[in-house]
């Protein structure tokens, strides 16, 4: 699964070979920063035509600037999306559609992690579960088409370690009771949950969307401040002790290594529907990509067929019928 690339250190850095994509439309969302602008550097390279689905366009032109620097033969463009908001989506799914082009990559990578304070999306809900689950959610309906078009698309959705201690409780998804971890990890959970449950219903469906999820372990992004600053809030201890782990070598990996499960998920032949990939290190925090450990919670078929009804009633989206 992995190669060892040169290194000026004893210890190996992992990679993967990227099989040739030029002719591929992939659509990566948060893809001016973090994991989303490595994971879009990537495939642009590999040849695949990548469509930046950010909501900061100003950031997301500086980002496309890089990135043709970077690759002057990288095929990239932006477009505006806004996954806490249900009209931004729909528009960005219709201007999409009317252009017509199958799209064989969709990267359900954009998320907000941990804001102190409860917030909500455009739509009234919570905003890591509106933005994290329901607004890929929707996003993925609205492209549905065009995935399908593609007649053997894939669709990756990025989870987080912090799944394994989320919970589903139906009696308070938009987190009235709000707690900064657990609303992140209930998103977190919900998305992989309904990673598996699209494959399942594309399986069925005969769809030809392989849907595979992700985490990236442990690794150092802007994720870990913008969500603890949402807002201007202060997170001053919290934002010194994250600063002080990362100093830990062990423990934390870049962006260049953490983009790799999803990368894995995306265009290796052998990543399995229904899949869930991560660092094949101790815990799971760094390392090659290897098949993840699921969360117990996420296995409950009953739950996830209960959270995509729910989903579609939130979002007023609707899949096909299986």
């Amino acid at each position: 699964m992995t190669k060892t690339a040169p290194a000026s250190t004893s210890k190996p850095i992992p990679d993967i070979q990227v099989p040739d994509l030029h002719g591929q439309l992939a659509v990566v969302t948060g893809a001016n920063s973090g994991l989303g602008f490595g994971l879009t550097g990537r495939l642009a390279r590999a040849g695949a035509e990548v469509i930046l689905a950010v909501r900061n366009e100003e950031k997301g032109a500086a980002a496309v600037k890089l990135l043709n620097e970077q690759s002057p033969e990288a095929s990239v463009s932006i477009r505006h999306l806004d996954l806490a908001s249900l009209s931004s989506i729909a528009g960005f799914g219709e201007e999409l559609r009317n252009e017509g082009r199958p799209i064989d990559i969709l990267l359900n990578n954009a998320g907000l992690m941990m804001p102190p304070v409860r917030d909500e999306t455009e739509d009234g809900f919570e905003l890591q579960f509106g933005t994290n689950h329901l607004g890929h959610f929707a996003l993925t309906a609205h492209l549905l088409p065009l995935l399908r078009a593609a007649g053997t698309s894939r669709v990756v959705s990025l989870s987080s370690l912090i799944a394994r201690g989320g919970h589903l409780d139906f009696t308070d998804l938009q987190g009235l009771r709000y707690r900064a971890h657990r609303a992140y990890g209930l998103s977190k959970l919900a998305t992989l949950m309904f990673a598996r449950e699209l494959n399942r219903r594309s399986v069925v469906g005969s769809w030809g969307v392989r849907s595979v999820a992700a985490h990236p372990g442990a690794t150092v992004t802007n994720l870990q401040i913008s969500g603890p600053t949402h807002n201007g809030a202060s997170a001053r201890i919290f934002l010194a002790a994250n600063e002080a782990s990362h100093r830990i070598g062990w423990m934390w990996q870049q962006v260049d290594q953490g983009i790799l499960p999803a990368l894995y998920a995306a265009t290796n032949p052998a990543a399995a529907g229904g899949g869930y990939y991560g660092p094949g290190g101790f815990g799971e925090l760094t390392g090659a990509p290897a098949p993840a450990r699921l969360p117990k919670r996420s296995l409950d078929e009953a739950d996830a067929r209960r959270l995509w009804s729910v989903s579609e009633k939130l979002t007023g989206v609707t899949y096909p019928a299986v």
